[in-house]
Formats: C-alpha cells, structure tokens, sequence
C-alpha cells in the first residue's frame, strides 16, 4: 500500500528545467562549445558521475565540466531573479492532500541541498516535507538508483510501497530502477514507448496524483 510519495525537484514540483534548457548551452558558449537543444535536454537531472561524462562525449576531454556548471548556475540565479520561480501546476493541490490524508512525502532531487531548500522555501512548499534528499549525499547522482534508495532507507520505507513523481527520462529511470513506481509528470518532452514502458502512470498535472491514490 502507498503511503509514501517522492518527488523530483526541478520541472516536477518547480518550473525550473525551461532555465536550465535555456543556460546550459549560454554557459558552454562562454567556453566555445555549442550546445544544442537536444543535448542541453539529455542534461535533465542528470548527476554526476555521469553529467561530467556526458559533457566530455559531446565536446571532448578537455572540457571543463566544474567551470561550465558555475556559469550555468550564475546564468540561471539571473534567470531566476529576473522571471521569478513558480511551482508546477496541481502541486499545492496534490501536497495538501498528501497532509491531510497522512501520506509521507519527501524531495528526491539532483540539486544540492542549499538551493532546494531556498527554492522551496521561497514557493512555501517546504513545510510540506518531511526529508530532503539530494544526490550529492550518494555515490551516483541520476540515473544511478542510488538517490531514491538512500531516501526509501532514509525513510524507513520500501521503494515498492512509494509513489515517486518524475518529469525527466533520467528521473524516470533512477526511480524505476529503485523499485518505486513512477508517475511521470512530462515537462520539456513527452515519454518515448521504452520509458512508457517503465511508468505506473503519466498525467498532465500533479494533482492528477490523487486520482491515483484514492
């Protein structure tokens, strides 16, 4: 029985991931490397190990993954400041729900901790959580199962018992491969058949969740 329900950060709870579609390629411009816009979404949620990896498949060893996010994350505090944060739609509906019916919910996100708490806290969807979990408490950020493992262990839970809402191929496959079972919540593209294939449900909207929860 699901009484437990995590969540992705970035383009699941808070309409962040058009920013970073936008600022990965502006920062890797700053350095000479052109970035498309496919490439910049195979970015989505993606830790490291494999972010650095995947910068130096497509522009080569010498890239410096460090100094291209710093831009990144300068390009996007700019973006922020000036177009402001939103949550996604649904979102205060379904974590309202969530406390009044007792679920258990907690962040499982690829941001660092310092700005998930900032970003949430300034949206007023802190209060809603009982854990944040990032993906720099473990070895292999996502696609890697381990963030939503730790959180299942954090949480004293099963992943097979938990509801985890995606928005990103990577998210996707990092919960899947936990065990949970994953709704996905599109933003930037939709599910291709594979990943279809890995989803407990897809919905337009979060609070489309509690249709599947009651």
């Amino acid at each position: 029985m699901i009484k437990t329900v995590l969540f992705d950060m970035d383009g699941t709870l808070i309409d962040t991931e058009k920013y970073y579609r936008i600022c990965w390629p502006k920062a890797l411009e700053v350095f000479g490397y052109h970035m498309t816009d496919e490439q910049a979404l195979s970015m989505r949620s993606l830790g490291r190990p494999f972010a650095p990896a995947r910068l130096r498949e497509m522009f080569g060893e010498n890239v410096d993954y460090y100094a291209v996010r710093e831009k990144r994350k300068e390009l996007m505090n700019a973006y922020i400041e000036k177009y402001g944060l939103e949550a996604k739609p649904g979102a205060v509906k379904l974590l309202r729900f969530l406390r009044e019916k007792g679920f258990r919910t907690a962040v499982v996100t690829a941001t660092d901790l310092g700005r998930t708490e900032y970003y949430l806290r300034k949206l007023g969807l802190l209060e809603y959580f009982s854990r944040l979990i990032s993906a720099s408490m473990v070895r292999e950020g996502k696609p890697s199962p381990d963030v939503y493992l730790y959180a299942c262990d954090q949480l004293g839970v099963k992943p097979e018992d938990c509801l985890a809402a995606e928005d990103s191929p990577n998210g996707v496959i990092s919960a899947w491969s936990a065990g949970c079972r994953v709704v996905m919540v599109p933003d930037q593209t939709q599910p291709d058949e594979g990943l279809t294939q890995k989803l407990y449900a897809r919905v337009d909207r979060l609070d489309e969740i509690i249709g599947l929860l009651t």
